[in-house]
């Protein structure tokens, strides 16, 4: 029986493995024909952020999706099933809520907890603008069950570190810079408020002063394709 038990392990650990190499693989030959290409830099940067913009346009969409679901799953079909709790219903649904977020967070990423404005920046001026890439699933997940909940949150933070994580990993996807990375994070932050609200010209001064924290025509004209993309 353990004999059988240790074979399985080994089984799941060397599809695990074989996933694995077959996304660096991937990510490899798409590096290799980048720098065979040796495309000029700025066709490389407004792809680049073009593409963050349209990714943060869609996620935003998305996300406002999920917020409307899960508030209509929360407050309309289940209100049905604990429609005996009376009042005391508005209590109990944003406390079930928050039993999902919590452990969702804490086994998965960590990183997506509290507002999302403060870990990009955590992740710009410590990481290089390195964000993983699960944050973009289990902060929009998270975030989406706790609003549609009932939870005392808003959309802004969640969105921009969703777009912050798309942007930073485009940026590792194709082993850019940590300096092209942070340029992609605050188009990504840029694009998801300009989604959200509609507003791409907030969305760039957010993305250069809050996220970035500096004004450079290098960056501007980026997170400007990004957030113009987004709306």
């Amino acid at each position: 029986m353990g004999k059988q038990t240790a074979e399985g392990e080994e089984s799941g650990r060397g599809a695990s493995n074989h996933r694995l190499n077959k996304r660096s693989n991937s990510a490899n030959r798409l590096a290799y024909l980048l720098d065979r290409w040796q495309p000029p830099e700025t066709a490389v940067l407004v792809a680049t952020a073009l593409i963050v913009g349209l990714g943060a346009g869609f996620g935003a969409v998305i996300f406002r999706w999920l917020i409307g679901w899960f508030t209509t799953l929360s407050f309309t079909t289940a209100r049905s099933a604990l429609d005996f709790m009376g009042r005391y219903y508005v209590i109990i649904i944003p406390a079930v809520g928050g039993l999902f977020v919590g452990p969702m967070i804490y086994f998965f990423a960590r990183e997506a907890k509290g507002h999302g404005v403060p870990e990009v920046m955590e992740a710009i001026a410590m990481h290089g603008g390195r964000i993983r890439p699960i944050v973009v699933v289990i902060k929009s997940l998270a975030s989406s069950i706790c609003i549609g909940s009932g939870g005392s949150v808003g959309r802004e933070g969640p969105i921009v570190q969703i777009g912050s994580a798309l942007g930073s990993t485009l940026g590792q996807i194709l082993r850019l810079s940590d300096d092209r990375i942070r340029n992609l994070v605050a188009c990504g932050a840029a694009g998801g408020i300009a989604a959200t609200f509609n507003a791409p010209i907030a969305g760039v001064l957010f993305a250069l002063e809050i996220i970035l924290g500096e004004f450079s025509v290098g960056y501007f004209s980026t997170v400007v394709i990004s957030s113009v993309t987004a709306s």
